[in-house]
This record gives structure tokens, sequence and C-alpha cells, in this order.
């Protein structure tokens, strides 16, 4: 008798400790438990029980992603006050791909003492998906810097179709210079064509030197004018005898104007890369914000999925406590021969099965601590880590209230909140533009343009003057004579007429007389014009059309698409979020109506009128209730955890700020009152 009751109160302490205690709940986890609720008192946030994101709303309870200064790459470098910074490369940091130290904080005695709360900010930290999604809008941001500079972006790896006109030049003002030194030796056929005028036993050549100093510069705007200046400055020289000026400076001043009139015409044509590149870094960011919610979503179900495995392996733990006592006594009883072998071997058979299912729970349970023990370290071979055991220190709550928000209502404030959404509507007006663009295309190139400008001619000009010279030169071959052809004496000697004395005369010029005639205009050039392209059957403009505005339907299509499938979505978790609800309801019920009967056959048992392995068998009972009890609560809460997800309410539950994480870390600290939320000063 005394066994027996021994045996019952074995029995009734187990189910007890399983019926008060949450099954995952241990004694090492009791201390922080409590710093938590000490934490909770002096304002840390903690994870909200409810899906409502109105619940956590209280400034008191925000979660900041502060924001730390990082470069912004759709800002090129200052030119002012360094003027070499534009032509020298952006520093990118090295990725951090360490642990950050708040692992350390929380890991005491070799276990890892996780909340929720800590598991998901942990993640946000060190989470390599969201790290890697983090250069989506930095791409997106250098994209945007090309469009400004009047280039075409790239999309992903490769460079983007270009559909219709682009820029025909940069916006980035551009100045070229030009500085050259030129020596040539040219032989000549026709001396005295060329100006050489002697004919000589060797060939004769022209040996010139010219020197150029050249400067442009130019410049695109929005409107599709192009600008440019050119400012020319020659030297040259050579021995021909030709010119007037040896040697000559030749200067020039152009001013060039075109504006398109059909084709390219507007700001639209001309700023489409711009404005598709704005609306590009707009989908990198909600791209990164959807990220941010999958990741929280992976995390809060996989940090639940633990819950669950360590609260199954105390199950099954009991089951094999309960197997094991049930077959140790049958086997007492088999010896003393008050019960057939068969019942032994069932009861060992079941202590054989018990022990099976605890291998798998705890294989689940260590598999299921790897999976978050990923999602939340960037190195989880890290020392620290090596054989760390996660203890998951937030219960299981049931939420009082569930959404019972109408179907219509719920979809709407999806289509609202979903960065899918948001990401369809951008590449949808993307779209729209290509589709404005190449229709513009369509049209005729008719540019009209207009020049002015002047030029300069100045430099050493030579000229031969007859001179008088002081003392007389006689001409031996022209004698005086007299009337009748007789030379004239003087002295005794003839007298011979006077030779002239050619002298040549060198006005000195250079670049400064080039230069004061080419300002004062004094060799004016003026022009204008309309260049006129006509595409025959422009075939190829047409095509661009066509695929852009099947591009545009297709954009809208999926959209529509899009909404279907959120709202599909929106629809299963309102269903599965009631189900859940329903089954932790019977599930408690059927925990409670096994609870009463183990209850009643104990009390059986006691007068006499049952058996020892029937107690058993409604321990195990309300064990397996228990499990099911348990499963169900994590169904319910990863159901709350998918419906915010498919509302959009992530991270407005959770009070993360996307536009913070995006180049900061998260930070745990009150809003001070009347304050701005760091959404509204961040990029977004």
């Amino acid at each position: 008798m005394i066994s027996r009751l021994s045996h019952v109160a074995f029995v009734f302490l187990t189910a007890a400790s399983l019926v008060v205690s949450p099954a995952y709940a241990q004694s090492q986890v009791a201390q922080p438990q409590e710093q938590q609720g000490q934490a909770q008192a002096q304002g840390t946030p903690q994870q909200p029980s409810s899906v409502n994101p109105s619940a956590t709303s209280a400034p008191d309870s925000a979660r900041n992603l502060k924001l730390t200064e990082g470069p912004d790459y759709s800002k090129p470098n200052p030119f002012f006050p360094n003027i070499i910074a534009p032509y020298k490369p952006r520093h990118v940091n090295v990725p951090m791909l360490t642990n950050t130290p708040r692992l350390d904080q929380i890991i005491q005695d070799g276990k890892l003492m996780l909340s929720l709360e800590d598991a998901i900010s942990i993640a946000l930290e060190n989470n390599l998906d969201i790290y890697v999604q983090r250069f989506t809008p930095w791409i997106a941001e250098t994209q945007l810097l090309k469009a400004q500079a009047g280039g075409v972006p790239q999309s992903g790896s490769s460079q983007s179709v270009v559909l219709g006109s682009a820029p025909q030049t940069s916006f980035d003002p551009v100045i070229s210079g030009q500085l050259n030194w030129i020596r040539s030796n040219t032989p000549v056929n026709n001396p005295f064509l060329s100006g050489l005028g002697v004919i000589s036993q060797a060939t004769p050549s022209i040996i010139s030197n010219n020197q150029n100093i050249n400067f442009t510069y130019s410049q695109g705007f929005h409107t599709g004018t192009s600008v440019s200046v050119s400012f020319d400055n020659d030297r040259g020289t050579n021995n021909s005898g030709q010119n007037l000026f040896n040697p000559a400076w030749t200067s020039s001043l152009t001013i060039a104007i075109s504006q398109p009139l059909l084709n390219g015409f507007g700001i639209l044509p001309n700023t489409r890369f711009i404005i598709e590149a704005k609306n590009t870094l707009k989908a990198a960011k909600s791209q990164f914000a959807q990220q941010v919610i999958t990741t929280v979503t992976q995390v809060e179900n996989a940090y639940w999925e633990l819950v669950y495995a360590r609260g199954n392996v105390k199950v099954q733990e009991a089951a094999v406590g309960v197997s094991t006592k049930l077959y140790e006594d049958n086997k007492k009883q088999l010896e003393i021969g008050t019960m057939a072998p068969l019942d032994v071997l069932t009861a060992e058979s079941q202590l054989a099965t018990d022990q099976q299912n605890l291998i798998v729970a705890q294989t689940v349970q260590l598999q299921d601590e790897t999976v978050l023990l990923v999602a939340i370290t960037k190195d989880s071979f890290a020392g620290n880590l090596k054989g760390v055991e996660i203890v998951p220190t937030t219960p299981i709550s049931t939420p009082d209230v569930i959404d019972n928000i109408p179907l219509d209502q719920a979809v709407q404030e999806a289509w609202t909140k979903r960065p899918e959404v948001l990401q369809a509507e951008l590449n949808l007006k993307n779209a729209q533009i290509e589709t404005h663009t190449t229709r513009n295309a369509l049209l005729p190139s008719l540019n009209a343009f207009i020049e002015g400008g002047a030029q300069g001619l100045n430099g050493n000009k030579s000229l031969a003057t007859n001179v008088i010279p002081p003392a007389f030169l006689p001409d031996t071959l022209s004698p005086v004579v007299d009337p009748m052809g007789a030379p004239i004496l003087v002295n005794g000697s003839e007298v011979f007429a006077g030779l002239p004395v050619t002298q040549n005369v060198t006005t000195v010029g250079g670049l400064g007389d080039a230069l004061s005639s080419l300002f004062r205009a004094q060799f004016p050039v003026y022009g204008g014009g309309i260049n006129l392209v006509l595409p025959i059957r422009n075939r190829s403009a047409q095509a661009d059309n066509a695929r852009a505005q099947l591009a545009e339907r297709q954009q809208e299509v999926q959209l529509r698409q899009l909404e279907n499938t959120i709202l599909l979505n929106v629809r299963n978790a309102l269903i599965a979020l009631q189900q859940d609800r329903a089954q932790v309801q019977a599930a408690e019920k059927a925990r409670t109506l096994a609870q009463q009967t183990l209850d009643a056959e104990q009390k059986k048992y006691q007068l006499g009128t049952s058996t020892s392995y029937n107690v058993v068998l409604r321990a195990r009972d309300l064990t397996a209730a228990q499990g099911t009890e348990l499963r169900a609560k994590a169904n319910l809460e990863e159901a709350a955890v998918n419906f915010n997800q498919a509302m959009g309410r992530t991270l407005e539950v959770n009070n993360i700020v996307v536009a913070d994480s995006l180049r900061g870390k998260p930070y745990h600290a009150p809003l001070i009152p009347g304050t701005p939320e760091p959404a509204l000063t961040g990029n977004q």
C-alpha cells in the first residue's frame, strides 16, 4: 500500500509541476526575469502582447535607432575649399563582420539569457541579411549622383536599357585645355609659288613652328540647352615669306548655344534619369524596410519556436519520467509474481518510444537554437558563442484582445503600410516617365543654334622701304653721259648714277595686340541656323515607345496582382489569428479536463478501484494536453507576428525607425516629450 501511495504521489507531483510552471521555465532564468521586471518598472521597453500597434506607441516604450553620421553617396565631394577633392575616390568603410558587444553582456555562465526584445535589437545590429540590404540604398544614391551629372544610371550590375533620347551633354561643367608645340619641315616643288623665290641644287623646304594654347568650356542644362565657349590661341612662324606677320598670333573666341525644338525639348526628356533615380532610391529604402520587417518576423518566429522546443523537451522529459516509473513498478510486480510479463513489455516499449521522442525534441531544440543564433549574429562561431545555450526569458502570453478588424479595412491599411506597394507604385511611376519620354523621342530632331565670336591677328610685320643713303653709291653699269652720248668726266674720271638702297623695316607685335583686336571685335563672326534630322519610317523610336507602353501596362497589372496577394495574405493572417486563438482556448479546456481526469483517477486509485497503469495513462494524457496547449500558444504568438507582417505593422509594433537603421545602430532610450520622432529627422 505504501508503494502504491508513493507511486501516486510521484505521478501527482509530476503533473502538478507541469501545470503550475511554464514548460520552458527553468530555475536558472529566474534572476534575469526578475531583473527584466525591474527594468520594465524603470521604463525599459518590453515586447507587446497585442498585435495592435496603438498599444505600444507610448513615448516611454519606443525603440529608437541612433543615426550615426555616414556618407551620403548622392552628394559629390565638395569642390571648395579642396579643389582636388572631386578627383579623389570616395572612402567606403570596410564592413564590420564581428558581433556587437551587447551579445557579451547577456551571456551568463555559458548561457545566452535572451529576451524577445533583446533578440530583435541584436538582430537589427548583427543580422547579415539586413547588413547586405543596407548597401542597396547606398548604391542607389551613387546612381542618383550619376544621373545628376547627366549620365545613364545602372540597373543592378548591368547598364540599364536606354529608351528614347538621353541628355546630349553633361550637366557638370567641363573645362578642357590644350597646349601643343609642332615643328614641321615640308619640302616644296615650286619655290616661286611657295614664296622662297630661289632655285638651288638642294630641294627647298618650308620650316614652320606652331604653338597652340586652347581652352573650351561646355555645359548642358535640364531644358536640353547646351552652351560651349572656345578660346583658341595659335602662334606660328615659317620661312616662306608669304605671311604678313611672321611670327603671327591668331586668337579666336566663339560662343555657341544649341536648343532642341522637338526631340529632346523640355525638362522631362532631359531629367528623366534624375527623376527615375530618385524613385529608385525611394524604392531601395523601401526594400531595406521590407528586409527589416522580414528579419524581425523571422527572429520572432524563431524565438517562439525555440520557446516551444524547450517546453516540448520538458514535456518529453516528464513523459520519459512517467514511463520509467511505470516500467520499474511493473518490473517489480513481475518479480513478485503479481503482474504478467506482457505488461512489462508494454511499459518498456512505451519507455523506448518516449525516449525516442525526447531525442527528437532535443534535436529540434538544438536546431532552433542554431537558427536563432545565426539570425542575431554576424559570426556564429565567435569564441564566446561556442557551445552557448540560448535561454529565452520572455514567456508566452496569450493576448486578451485580438484585432477583430473588418477585412476591407484591414486590406486598406495593409495597402497603405506594406513596403511592396510603395515599390510597385514607384516602378509604375518610372514606367510612366519612360512612356512620356519615348513619346517625345518619336518627334524629328530639330535643333536651333546661334554662335558668335571674334578673331584677332597680329605679330611681327616686315616691310621693304627705299631709303636714299647720305653717301653716294655709284652704279658702275650706269655712267652719266652728255646729249651726244659721250661719258661726262669729272677730274678725268667718269661719273656714274647713284643706286637706291632697300631696307627692311620690322613692326613688332604679339599676343597682346591679337587679343586687343579680338576683344574690340575688329573681326567679328556671327552665325545661326536650324538643323533638321528626319528619320524615314522611324521604326526604332516606335519600338521604344511601344516597349515603354507595354512595360507601363505590365507594371499596372503587377500592382493589381500585388494588391490581390496582400488581400490573400491579410485574409489568411486574420483566419490564422482567429483559429489559433480558438485552438488555444480548446487546448486550455483539454488540459483542464485532463487535469480533472487525473485527479479523479487518483481518487479511484486511493480507493482501490483503479490501477497504477490507469493513473500513469491519465498523467500521460495530461502531459500530452500540456504539450498541445504549449504548441497552440506558440502558434498564436507566431500568428500575431505574421499578422503584423501582413498588415505592415511590424515596425510600429516593435517601434523601429527604419530611416535611422539605414546608417546607425539601435539603442534603447525613451523619447523626450515634445521632440520629433527620429523618422522625421532622418533620411527618408
